[in-house]
């Protein structure tokens, strides 16, 4: 057995992602049908640290370790010396020897990789300032769902160069597909992730050069957590970044239109768009639940 974790998208092969996304297809299958798995991670405990709140992790994986026979520990800043000072690399070694798995949840990326050099169980991104990998895994399991496997489509990213963004770009190297993410100077995203994918990515300043013929066109907010008071200045700058009916219209009749929640309506989409025929977003939030437990099993036999 080997320690392995998901600090980074590129963490996983393209075949382990696809192996972890048949098996979440496969759970959620028996979720839906009553079929118990509460065997498969009996008497184990995932530590979720939360130094960042958030609705959709916390209770996909909190439900998703049920599901599976285990529990979680839900541990904000409050609960731990972490808030009190107490050095990172402290913690990762205390906590590792008292549970089987951690997700945390925080600003810096620099913190997870710290806490994952000094722990010997497995380490989940539940998401960083600089990448949202669980919710990649809940995106491709959704186009499974509807389209069958990405390899070989293309991918429209509107908007902001950020977390989401820069594991989508690990995502299309690693699964096979192009992602075309239209930014506004000054937004773009990692650019040494942007330069490792290669011909996978391209950066464009026109949303409409992104969308046309994309299969499936990708959005998040203008201004994350932590950067509310970069609301106006992001407002301006993003105003031609709106996901509505006619930027659809130029993609693929068949695109699919995702957005990891919580959406602003009418800021970066459209309230048509997202209730629209096209939208997944409601498939793509629960399958943030059955990709994550699909993900902790795979990490927990690892």
């Amino acid at each position: 057995m080997s320690l392995q974790h998901f600090l980074s998208f590129s963490d996983l092969t393209g075949n382990e992602v696809r192996r972890i996304l048949d098996r979440a297809v496969e759970l959620k299958g028996e979720t839906r049908s009553g079929i118990p798995h509460d065997h498969l991670l009996r008497g184990k405990t995932l530590g979720m640290i939360f130094e960042k709140s958030s609705t959709r992790t916390r209770v996909s994986f909190e439900v998703g370790m049920l599901q599976l026979g285990g529990h979680a520990l839900f541990l904000s800043p409050r609960d731990t010396q972490l808030g009190r000072g107490e050095p990172i690399e402290d913690t990762a070694r205390v906590l590792s020897r008292m549970v089987d798995g951690v997700m945390i949840r925080t600003y810096e990326h620099e913190k997870i990789e710290r806490f994952a050099r000094y722990s010997t169980v497995p380490v989940i991104n539940g998401l960083t300032d600089h990448e949202h990998p669980a919710q990649i895994l809940a995106d491709l399991q959704t186009y499974l769902e509807h389209r069958g496997d990405i390899g070989g489509k293309r991918v429209a990213w509107i908007g902001d160069g950020n977390n989401m963004c820069n594991s989508y770009i690990h995502a299309a190297h690693q699964m096979g597909f192009t992602l075309v993410a239209a930014c506004p100077a000054g937004y773009d995203p990692d650019p040494a992730i942007a330069a490792a994918a290669g011909s996978a990515f391209e950066l464009v300043r026109d949303p409409r050069d992104a969308v046309r013929d994309a299969d499936l066109v990708v959005t998040d907010v203008w201004a994350s957590m932590g950067q509310e008071d970069e609301k106006s200045a992001r407002r301006q700058a993003f105003s031609k970044f709106i996901v509505d009916e006619p930027l659809m219209a130029l993609a693929r009749p068949d695109a699919l239109f995702m957005h990891c929640l919580p959406a602003h309506r009418e800021e970066e989409v459209t309230t048509e768009v997202l209730e629209g025929p096209q939208s997944v977003v409601w498939d793509e939030a629960e399958n943030r639940l059955h990709a994550q437990k699909a993900l902790i099993e795979f990490l927990f036999a690892a």
